[in-house]
């Protein structure tokens, strides 16, 4: 399959998913999804994911505000400190993990500590007591997230193999299946 519609592929499953009703605020596969796409396919790939997952969201749900362009550029950025960060780095769970930790303090820094007080009035404090639980919340996603679905999608970017099989344990596979044809 190729590259750009593996790329298209995820992005579409992704904004499906953020549309699901109920769903916890936040607690989707957008980092999830940029890191190993960062990774494969470089910076660019990894800031338009970021960037258009929240605009197109947006335009859909809310419409567009502040919050977009806000949310939109942390996710830019996020894009291409991904890009930087796996560079020189494995696309391990491990790294995809430690990334993620770190991207979503940023993240959330950027997007629930300024767009409350900058563009609504709210006081600092205010926006800090109720970004703490929202964080922990992120942060439990994106953990999970990170440790399941990137390197999964990190291996189905860099072979030809399935999604389906790419989520298989590596320990029900053998060897020879195990070892990605590295593409990225």
């Amino acid at each position: 399959m190729p590259a750009w519609l593996k790329y298209i592929l995820t992005f579409a499953a992704v904004f499906a998913f953020r549309l699901l009703p109920f769903r916890a605020p936040n607690v989707e596969p957008i980092l999830a999804s940029v890191m190993p796409l960062s990774k494969c396919f470089g910076a660019l790939p990894g800031v338009l994911f970021g960037v258009l997952s929240i605009v197109l969201y947006d335009a859909v749900t809310s419409g567009w505000g502040a919050w977009t362009w806000v949310t939109a550029l942390a996710y830019g950025i996020l894009g291409a400190a991904s890009y930087l960060y796996f560079k020189n780095r494995s696309a391990s769970r491990g790294n995809f993990v430690r990334f993620s930790v770190v991207a979503v303090l940023f993240y959330d820094a950027v997007t629930g500590l300024t767009v409350g007080p900058l563009f609504n009035g709210q006081s600092f404090s205010a926006a800090l007591a109720g970004q703490v639980p929202f964080t922990v919340l992120h942060l439990l996603g994106a953990v999970v997230f990170a440790a399941l679905v990137s390197p999964a999608l990190y291996r189905w970017f860099a072979t030809s193999e399935s999604p389906a099989r790419a989520v298989a344990p590596a320990q029900s596979l053998g060897k020879k299946d195990t070892e990605p044809q590295e593409k990225c």
